[in-house]
């Protein structure tokens, strides 16, 4: 580490065009980072640090936002600095990964044209000259057939395959320092375990510095060296990474810290139990309740045997099928009333596409389907509707779930007029109690979804659920993109609901820390297909198949001790589940290791 740092950034402070005046959303930040250094700014959405490192990039838009303060790189204050000379710094001593790699690419460009712009604009190589470096950066962060790689498209690339990309793109020109900006949240628990690896290993190798971005606190114990903890535009705290982890002082950082889930924490307990709440102005810790809901031991609420849902592939002049997606392959479980059952896997594994079946959202191939008395696959439209009353779904993006010309009263109450279970005065009344049994007040009911945050539109979400008093809820990867506080709070309100209504939950998520917290029993999914099923302790103390294992060693530990390690995850993409047509999938046979606890045999 040298004594002299890459980056300085003294009394940052950023403001916005609010209502005829500037509006501070960071304020006073400073901070270093050396060269071979990771600095971590952590924080949860709204502390300014995605501002922040805008700031520093100066990103934002001139007329509607304010910079102050000093951003020093190698000698040079990036704030002083020309708009010509400043395009000159970004992507050659200064580049960026974003949260979304998606929206960060161009659709329209293949990804080798894009990576190769940034080598003939800042390096002045030829043509020739950049494709042979690109391919050998597409090597480097281990894209597989990089040479026949070059020419494709950004949709054609796995989400954890276009993050590599960008990874890829950000490096070309050997930045002296690169910022990552909450580079693995969309990500799988697998993909983000080797993206951070990857990190680790091209810092080591060019010894550039990195300020990453992020408010998942096992991401910063793995990664950074230091930590700046943000709250509300304020850097509250400050210093080595191990000592915030340990000896955090502020109120906030210890609130962060308590809410992360720890895979293992659960040893030796049977039911889910809440995370602890944290009240962030006085850092006092309520201590997790244990779930006292009580599975029921009578008929299973749902039944699923057999259930295969299969996409056709349509090509050539005619569409002719020449294909089909095995989305789900003969998938069969139960649950029961007042049971959470937990299906965990990587993107693509099946376990959203289930849920919809399920609910014939998606028209599943075949298979048998049994949900509170119905035959759901036999269903007319009438039927199926009054189904629905029986089972909802919270989705993963409640913004795109709620109608945004609705207000929140009327979002609530249309299912229950839809149903024709009372007058409009009564479906204003039960969007009131439910709003309150969510955690958030009956006079909000006039405001519009763009009016709250991520964690108060999911209470919102779940609220819109129960207006049809459901006996079963699937809820899918609805805690995914939720701050790490927020998540807590979510989580504790489903299990607070599951106690009080006695409610049956099909959890979809792929994070495996989560699921071991609030789960009874655990599916885990593999290219459409179940490999491991069981009771939760037995699968997490217990895991057998190398899928299963292979997820759950990927889970981040936020154990600064473990910062030098790397998990030798291996790099390979989840198998493709197309099949051609006429394909007999192999009979699956599953051997029981212990009551309950079933595992597919190779």
């Amino acid at each position: 580490m040298t004594a002299e740092p890459i980056l300085s950034v003294r009394n940052l402070t950023t403001a916005f065009r609010a209502d005829g005046g500037w509006k501070p959303v960071v304020r006073n930040v400073s901070f270093d980072v050396s060269a071979g250094e990771t600095l971590a700014i952590v924080g949860e959405s709204g502390s300014g640090k995605s501002v922040t490192s805008l700031s520093i990039m100066r990103l934002l838009a001139e007329g509607s936002s304010r910079i102050e303060g000093e951003v020093i790189l190698n000698g040079r204050n990036l704030l002083a600095l020309s708009e010509k000379e400043m395009r000159a710094v970004r992507g050659n001593e200064v580049s960026m990964i974003f949260q979304e790699p998606m929206t960060s690419l161009n659709p329209i460009f293949t990804i080798g044209r894009q990576i190769s712009e940034v080598l003939t604009r800042h390096k002045g190589m030829t043509a020739t000259q950049a494709r042979a470096e690109t391919i050998r950066m597409l090597e480097r962060v281990r894209i597989p057939n990089a040479n026949t790689r070059f020419d494709e498209y950004p949709h054609q690339f796995s989400g954890g395959m276009r993050q590599r990309v960008m990874i890829a793109m950000a490096l070309a020109s050997r930045p002296k320092l690169l910022i990552a900006d909450e580079p693995t949240t969309a990500l799988d628990v697998t993909i983000q375990g080797q993206i951070l690896d990857l990190i680790k290993e091209l810092q080591d190798e060019e010894g550039m510095a990195v300020l990453f971005i992020t408010h998942d606190m096992g991401v910063v114990a793995e990664i950074a060296d230091r930590t700046v903890v943000m709250f509300r535009g304020d850097a509250v705290e400050t210093g080595p990474t191990s000592e915030i982890f340990h000896h955090g002082e502020h109120p906030y950082t210890r609130a962060l810290l308590s809410a992360v889930p720890k895979l293992g924490s659960m040893e030796g307990r049977t039911a889910p139990l809440r995370f602890p709440v944290v009240d962030t102005k006085t850092g006092i810790s309520v201590a997790p309740v244990e779930s006292k809901g009580t599975v029921s031991t009578q008929q299973p609420i749902l039944e699923v045997k057999n259930l295969v849902t299969r996409f056709p592939v349509r090509s050539g002049l005619f569409s002719r099928q020449t294909g089909a997606i095995h989305a789900v392959e003969n998938v069969s479980f139960d649950l029961r009333q007042g049971e959470t059952l937990s299906l965990v896997g990587e993107s693509g594994c099946g376990k959203s596409t289930t849920g919809r079946s399920i609910m014939r959202l998606i028209e599943p191939t075949s298979g048998e389907i049994q949900l509170d008395g119905y035959n759901v696959r036999g269903l007319g439209s009438m039927e199926l509707q009054r189904m629905r009353k029986s089972i909802q779904m919270i989705f993963q993006d409640p913004f795109s779930s709620l109608n945004p010309r609705m207000n929140v009263g009327q979002a609530i109450a249309e299912p229950f007029l839809k149903h024709r279970l009372g007058n409009r005065a009564e479906a204003r009344e039960k969007a009131a109690y439910l709003l309150d049994r969510v955690g958030l007040s009956g006079d909000i009911m006039g405001r519009f979804p763009h009016e709250f945050s991520g964690g108060q539109r999911q209470r919102i979400a779940i609220a819109r659920a129960l207006s049809l008093d459901p006996k079963v809820i699937v809820a899918d990867e609805s805690v995914s993109a939720l701050d790490v506080s927020i998540k807590a709070q979510v989580c504790n309100l489903l299990l607070d609901l599951q106690e009080s209504l006695d409610l049956a939950f099909l959890f979809i998520s792929h994070d495996m820390a989560v699921v071991e917290r609030v789960s009874h029993r655990v599916a885990v999914m593999y290219l459409g297909e179940i490999v491991e099923i069981g009771p939760r302790a037995a699968v997490f103390e217990n895991p057998q198949h190398p899928y299963t294992k292979k997820l759950m060693a990927a889970v981040p530990v936020p154990d600064p001790a473990r910062r030098g390690i790397r998990r030798g995850i291996s790099n390979d993409e989840l198998k493709s589940p197309v099949r051609p047509v006429g394909f007999k999938p192999p009979v699956r046979q599953y051997r029981e290791v212990s009551d309950g606890h079933l595992v597919q045999v190779a």
